[in-house]
């Protein structure tokens, strides 16, 4: 007896869902998407449609592998953490320092973003994600101080020089206030020199470069 059977369905007709699914890659698919809209479009004005549409994967995976919004945004932030943790260390030196921001500063995306440092600037209205921000700003502020030695007033100066640092940020994607919103790495890394050495100087004893 014969039977008739429904042929198959041609590969670049699947749906998302039907698609052969690899967690590691959907995962740094959707952080890689949260990341840039959450950067774009702040933690309110984004939707996790938005990031699935940009990820290219079903919205059900969101809940899947980070639980909610919230999760995702606290996962995009921590991975920022660890990726900006390399960038002030024990090797960093004061003479290096400027640089060091600059290029941080001047680096972004393929939307023209600095996305690592923008994030840190976004509320979630998460407690857990918020409460990760005010950390590594935190831990930040006192590796800038430790660079001097620590002395007086150290921490507090080295607050302002964050902040001013996460100001340029600010300044250069979402206003565009030139020149500096087109200022490159070399030309930043003049007015941070001066900044840096009137608020962070070396304390006595400790030489600039160590």
């Amino acid at each position: 007896m014969s039977t008739s059977s429904r042929p198959p369905t041609p590969v670049a007709a699947r749906s998302a869902d039907q698609r052969p699914r690899n967690a590691a890659d959907t995962q740094h698919r959707l952080l890689d998407a949260a990341r840039r809209q959450f950067a774009r479009n702040g933690y309110s004005g984004t939707t996790v449609r938005d990031i699935a549409a940009e990820a290219d994967v079903n919205v059900a995976l969101i809940s899947r592998y980070f639980r909610s919004k919230e999760g995702l945004f606290a996962a995009c932030l921590t991975g920022a953490v660890d990726e900006l943790g390399d960038t002030i260390t024990a090797e960093v030196s004061l003479a290096d320092l400027p640089l060091t921001i600059a290029r941080q500063l001047a680096e972004s995306d393929t939307d023209g973003l600095p996305t690592r440092l923008l994030l840190l600037l976004r509320s979630s209205g998460d407690e857990g994600a918020d409460r990760i921000r005010l950390d590594v700003l935190k831990s930040f502020s006192v590796r800038l101080a430790a660079l001097t030695g620590g002395g007086e007033d150290s921490l507090l100066n080295a607050q302002v020089v964050l902040a001013t640092s996460l100001g340029i940020t600010v300044l250069r994607s979402s206003v565009g206030l030139e020149p500096l919103a087109s200022a490159g790495e070399q030309e930043l890394v003049v007015p941070l020199e001066a900044l840096i050495a009137a608020l962070l100087p070396p304390a006595s004893g400790l030489s600039k470069d160590s």
